[in-house]
């Protein structure tokens, strides 16, 4: 049975996901435990050490279960239901069900800066955000490309990876302030040597905090979360067009929340970070042109044509509640319906 065979396919490449991400995540955790009982020796000898052991332990604990919720509030994530944002709730419902997902909570951000990013330990319990200047400056079209590369990350089960890893990344860079602290005021006057490897460590923590999500972040996440989401939304044009714009916006408008937590940034479809201090030391994403020539690849492969029919003057809160209602044509020649259709 052809479709059997496929079933039991999709299930083997499901476990293997999940395996490989749980295997990164430990690895992730265990790497946090080991900075976090170093650094309790340079501040506390042998005590420290004991002490810093059962913080990691709570830590890893902590992050495992609570990681999303810590980084929906690092960046004033409200949650919003189907009364508080009619049509973006019926977009991600309608685009979840293609996707064959459960519906994930819905978040805003306020920021004028157009971004979003998806969260959560698996996809029963996930979540999307989008901030408020994306569902102002791009059209439906675009913003249902969004949408379905951050479900297409809920799929794949990157967003536990992703999220622990900007947690762990967050608390190691907040670990290095300390110890700068420290060293200001003289805390490590007169420790000799110890004092001395101190310091190099408070300069080393926020660079391997960068290179710890790095290592856990694959570029090739990206390609992958853009293909499936061009499969989810219908039409890979709609989401090389938000990709450009939200490009262009992110070089121009800043977005203070990532600013203060800049180990989150790998999370969000598009870079938000300016390049400031050590931002680009936080970079994972590939290169928009190459993440947008591949969809146009995909798009002439699917036969879909033309660009987002919404205005870009005007968000797609102010144009009919019906949108689109019908996607590209797929290679076979047959229509494909959109998330609205």
């Amino acid at each position: 049975d052809p479709t059997a065979a496929a079933n039991s396919i999709r299930t083997r490449d499901l476990a293997d996901k999940m395996s490989f991400n749980t295997i990164k995540t430990g690895m992730l955790l265990a790497a946090l435990s080991g900075i976090l009982v170093v650094i309790g020796g340079f501040m506390g000898g042998e005590l420290g050490m004991i002490i810093a052991l059962v913080i990691a332990g709570g830590m890893n604990v902590f992050a495992y279960w609570n990681s999303d919720k810590m980084v929906l509030r690092m960046h004033n994530a409200k949650p919003v239901d189907e009364h508080a944002a009619p049509e973006l709730y019926r977009m991600v419902a309608d685009l979840a069900r293609r996707a064959d997902l459960p519906m994930p909570a819905v978040y805003i951000i306020e920021s004028e800066q157009p971004n979003a990013f998806a969260t959560g330990r698996n996809p029963q319990n996930s979540a999307v955000a989008a901030s408020t200047g994306l569902l102002q400056r791009l059209s439906r079209e675009e913003i249902a490309g969004v949408m379905a590369h951050e479900l297409a990350h809920i799929k794949n089960r990157d967003t536990l990876i992703m999220t622990v890893a900007a947690t762990i990344g967050g608390a190691i860079s907040l670990l290095a302030n300390m110890l700068q602290f420290r060293m200001l005021f003289g805390g490590n006057r007169g420790n000799g040597v110890m004092g001395l490897i101190g310091a190099l460590a408070a300069m080393l923590l926020a660079p391997l905090a960068a290179m710890l999500v790095q290592m856990a972040i694959s570029r090739t996440r990206e390609y992958r979360a853009d293909r499936i989401g061009a499969e989810i939304c219908g039409n890979p044009l709609w989401l090389a067009s938000a990709l450009e714009r939200i490009q262009d916006s992110a070089r121009r408008i800043p977005n203070e929340a990532a600013e203060n937590a800049p180990a989150t940034a790998h999370m969000f479809i598009i870079n938000p970070l300016m390049g400031r201090g050590f931002d680009n030391l936080f970079s994972t994403h590939p290169n928009t042109e190459n993440r947008i020539a591949e969809l146009q690849q995909l798009a002439n492969a699917m036969g879909a044509t033309g660009a987002p029919t919404s205005s870009h003057s005007q968000g797609p809160w102010n144009q009919s509640p019906s949108g689109p209602t019908s996607g590209p044509t797929s290679g076979t020649g047959t229509k494909r319906r959109g998330p609205w259709g």
